[in-house]
């Protein structure tokens, strides 16, 4: 015996059951801090956000720029202060090997000359080490997408010529 299914009416669609939407993937970080303590906890904040993941650490500029060029992580949150290759220098040649990876300066240094070195040097944002896991996690997400973040204690009028500064730079990117 054959069974039949009831006619179609005209212009629906036959859906299954249950679907599952594609998931997201999560935002690749490596974290470059030299200070094994403050490393694990910043890794334990940041993983704290279910589309963010820590994918490699490093302890020294060095190793930032080797991890990611095996690991082409989407953001590197990077301490300023770092031995062997500092923070600066790490981050330019990350940006040489790593086009698509944004760099997140963290530091616990205020001084607006750092801030400005480390935008000339290629950073997409600059946080103070004492900024929140919520505000790190903002930051991240952020520059992922392109934009620059600051800090909130970072003056606005010094956000605003650092914000010209990257946006001259992204101007030139081939």
């Amino acid at each position: 015996m054959q069974t039949m299914c009831p006619p179609k009416r005209r212009g629906t669609v036959d859906a299954p059951a249950s679907f599952d939407l594609m998931p997201v993937k999560p935002i690749s970080v490596i974290l470059a801090e030299d200070h094994a303590g403050f490393r694990k906890s910043l890794k334990l904040l940041v993983e704290s956000h279910p589309d963010i993941q820590v994918v490699g650490e490093a302890k020294n500029g060095n190793d930032a720029v080797a991890l990611c060029l095996k690991l082409s992580a989407d953001v590197v949150i990077m301490d300023i202060a770092m031995p062997i290759l500092n923070g600066l220098l790490a981050t330019r040649r990350i940006l040489e090997v790593s086009s698509k990876t944004r760099v997140l300066m963290l530091s616990s240094h205020p001084d607006p000359e750092y801030i400005k070195q480390a935008m000339l040097f290629g950073a997409s944002g600059y946080l103070i080490k004492q900024s929140s896991a919520p505000v790190l996690a903002q930051a991240i997400r952020e520059v992922n997408q392109g934009k620059t973040y600051f800090s909130a204690s970072i003056p606005k009028r010094l956000q605003s010529d650092c914000q010209k500064v990257f946006a001259k730079r992204q101007a030139t990117k081939p």
